[in-house]
């Protein structure tokens, strides 16, 4: 699995070298990998009723392996996203837009799996700054708590604070391409 981080994490790279070569900016604020631990691989097997061995662990489990990017712009996220099948040995088996279509609570991200030489599943999350800034403080606020008889009352609040972030980024993006229009 480590040969499959490293290929795509290369990958990757090449993709932000050629972004930032034709545009002038890094697309990628920062990137962030992981190698699900066996005992966490075992949780997610028995948790699904399927049996813990490594068989299924490589064809059913697809996130064995992750890589979150985190861009400065909406854009950047689908330029990276785009280039993705451009990663040698991999292919994009799947792609779940949660930025065009944000889950009920709000979360938003891009999700992209990948298939390394027919052998790993690969999970690629492209976000901007706002929506890992969202996802991460949500995370922190309800993992693993008993909220108790606010949720409605929370839910909604996460989901104005999500939507609200998601406006900054138009914003924001907005903002760079007249700036970039104008540095033509």
């Amino acid at each position: 699995m480590q040969e499959a981080l490293a290929a795509v994490e290369a990958g990757l790279q090449k993709i932000r070298e050629e972004l930032t070569e034709k545009n002038g900016m890094d697309p990628v604020d920062h990137l962030m990998t992981r190698i699900k631990s066996d005992t966490s691989m075992r949780e997610k097997l028995k948790k699904r009723g399927l049996p813990e061995t490594e068989e299924s662990a490589l064809n059913e489990v697809r996130d064995a392996i992750g890589l979150r990017v985190v861009c400065g712009f909406v854009d950047d996220v689908f330029d990276m996203a785009e280039k993705l099948s451009e990663i040698p040995d991999c292919v994009v088996v799947e792609k779940k837009d949660y930025i065009h279509r944000a889950k009920p609570n709000g979360y938003r991200s891009l999700h992209v799996i990948l298939r390394y030489q027919d052998r790993f599943y690969v999970e690629i999350q492209l976000r901007t700054i706002s929506m890992d800034t969202w996802a991460a403080l949500e995370h922190h606020m309800r993992y693993k708590k008993d909220i108790g008889g606010n949720q409605a009352l929370i839910a909604t609040e996460l989901k104005r604070c999500a939507d609200e972030l998601a406006s900054t980024d138009l914003s924001m993006q907005t903002i760079r391409d007249m700036i970039m229009e104008n540095a033509k």
